[in-house]
């Protein structure tokens, strides 16, 4: 769905990792589209429709209460338009994730054109559905879900459409490496008979770099400019320097995975078979007529005389005239007529 051609959509998952200030949302969607990712996306809550004052906070991050949080930080409607705009003008698609079906009414507003489903939101079938119904392409991600529930989630964006692709994720923060599932991501593909990705919770490129030699066909990371900025996500992320390498190792990994080498193929080394390989070399001077005796004869580089796996071909034949120590045989020196026992 994303990806045209061998190319994987990449995402820089700015989620809150503004801390509620515009300036900083639109200097992240600067810094990852210099590193050339294909979207950015961030996440929109509206605190009064998504949860209660008392829902606990993630162990991860507990410096504030959630429901104050995602009041605190959220943006009006006029601010997501203006960072729409602002990802436009950088050339990278603007995503979001609706953590409540008036979050979807507000990014319909807004203009998103395509929408991830977070995690956490694959059992809301309410929302689930108020998604699908736009007609848009959906990122399903999956972290917390077990096939059952996974299921559902799924055939109830393809009772409207099939503009959906489907991310093994595991909501751990960080993921280690034992928990991505690569596995799960390639059954999710063979499962649903659609496009596939990661949605990547380690804290390297490493897991990412394998899913897209397996077939992801997105693939998202959580981004900050800082690791030391405040947030529930940040000392999760990935920093400039490293999307930028994400975005490179990918597209190298593309490269890589669509380019047929014929082994065959000698021309783009010839040059180089002269200066590495070896040939047949004369260790002593052997008069003109003389029969070559395997003495006579060493392998030496370059590579420009007669090749070294010649060698035993070579041993018991007459040489035309004279060949002088320390020297390339060539295969004018040789009587190639006469069989080597004559």
């Amino acid at each position: 769905m994303y990806r045209p051609a061998d190319r994987v959509f990449i995402i820089a998952e700015a989620g809150m990792n503004h801390d509620g200030s515009l300036g900083i949302a639109c200097r992240m969607v600067d810094v990852a589209a210099e590193c050339g990712v294909d979207g950015v996306k961030f996440q929109t809550h509206i605190a009064e429709a998504e949860t209660l004052r008392d829902a606990p906070a993630p162990p991860y991050f507990t410096a504030e209460p959630r429901y104050e949080y995602f009041q605190r930080t959220a943006f009006s409607q006029s601010q997501w338009e203006s960072l729409k705009a602002h990802c436009e003008t950088r050339k990278t698609r603007f995503l979001s994730s609706p953590f409540s079906c008036e979050a979807v009414d507000l990014l319909e507003k807004v203009g998103v054109t395509i929408y991830k489903i977070p995690s956490g939101e694959v059992t809301n079938l309410s929302l689930v559905e108020a998604v699908a119904t736009t007609g848009k392409p959906i990122l399903l991600s999956s972290g917390m879900s077990n096939w059952t529930e996974l299921d559902r989630a799924v055939n109830a964006i393809l009772k409207r459409h099939d503009r959906v692709t489907v991310l093994q994720c595991t909501s751990e923060y960080p993921c280690p490496y034992e928990r991505v599932g690569l596995n799960v991501m390639c059954e999710m593909r063979d499962r649903y008979r659609l496009a596939v990705g990661l949605s990547d919770h380690t804290l390297t490129n490493y897991a990412a770099f394998a899913a897209a030699a397996v077939g992801a066909s997105v693939i998202e990371k959580h981004f900050t400019l800082s690791k030391n900025l405040y947030g529930s996500d940040a000392k999760h992320s990935v920093e400039p320097a490293e999307l930028c390498d994400l975005v490179r190792g990918i597209r190298a990994i593309e490269v890589l995975l669509s380019t047929k080498v014929d082994k065959d193929d000698a021309g783009p080394f010839h040059a180089m078979k002269h200066i590495f390989e070896k040939s047949i070399v004369v260790l002593m001077d052997i008069p003109e007529g003389a029969r070559i005796e395997r003495s006579m004869v060493g392998i030496k580089k370059p590579g420009t005389g007669i090749p070294a796996w010649r060698i035993e071909e070579i041993v018991g034949r007459r040489v035309l005239r004279r060949v002088p120590s320390n020297s390339l045989l060539r295969p004018e020196d040789i009587d190639w007529e006469r069989a080597a026992d004559a």
